[in-house]
C-alpha cells in the first residue's frame, strides 16, 4: 500500500502544470510521478533529469539498460518494470533488457556502461581511475561519461521513491533477477 498520496487531483497546484507534461508524455499518468507530485520541487527536479538525459549524447536504449541494471541491483521492482518497457521501445528487445538487468550486454561499450553504472552503486560512487579509463576505452568521453554518472544518480532517485513508498507497480510487472 502506497505510504503517500498518489493521486493527481489531491497532488499541489503547483505540481499541476508538470503532471499535465508527464500524461501527455506517457499517455497515461505513472504512479511513480503522482507519489512525487506531492512536493513540486521534488517532481520538477526528477521530471527535468529525465528531459535533460533524455536529450543527451547516450541515447534512450543505453539509458534505459543502465536504469533495469540500477532497478534489479537495488531490487526496485517499479522502474524494473517501468524502464524495461521503456527500453523496448527504445530499441532494445527483450533479450537485451534482460541482459542489462543482470549487468550484461553482447556490446562491448554498453557492457562498460552497465559495469560502470554499477561499480557505482555498489561502492558508492568509489571509483577509481582505472574504472573512468575503462569507460574511456569502451569509446565514452568525458561528457558521457558525465551522463552515465546522471543517470545512476537519477535512477537511485527513483528506485528510493518507488520501495521506500511503496509505490504500486503500474506497467507490466519483471521478476528481479
Amino acid at each position: 500500500m502506497p505510504r503517500v498520496n498518489i493521486q493527481t487531483e489531491r497532488a499541489p497546484a503547483a505540481s499541476q502544470p508538470l503532471l499535465a507534461q508527464i500524461h501527455q508524455a506517457f499517455g497515461v499518468t505513472p504512479n511513480m510521478f503522482k507519489a512525487v507530485a506531492n512536493s513540486p520541487a521534488a517532481l520538477q527536479s526528477m521530471w527535468g533529469a529525465f528531459g535533460a538525459l533524455g536529450q543527451g549524447t547516450l541515447g534512450a536504449r543505453l539509458g534505459e539498460q543502465i536504469a533495469v541494471a540500477i532497478a534489479n541491483r537495488n531490487r526496485c521492482e517499479y522502474c524494473l518494470a517501468a524502464h524495461t518497457v521503456l527500453g523496448q521501445q527504445a530499441g532494445a528487445s527483450a533479450a537485451e533488457m534482460a541482459a542489462a538487468q543482470a549487468g550484461r550486454s553482447a556490446d562491448g561499450k554498453t557492457a562498460a556502461a552497465l559495469a560502470f553504472a554499477l561499480k557505482m552503486v555498489e561502492q558508492r560512487a568509489q571509483v577509481s581511475e582505472a574504472d573512468v579509463a575503462m569507460l574511456r576505452e569502451a569509446g565514452f568521453g568525458d561528457g558521457q561519461i558525465v551522463e552515465i554518472i546522471a543517470h545512476v544518480a537519477l535512477n537511485l532517485f527513483t528506485n528510493y521513491v518507488n520501495v521506500a513508498l511503496d509505490v504500486p507497480v503500474d506497467f507490466p510487472k519483471v521478476a528481479l533477477a
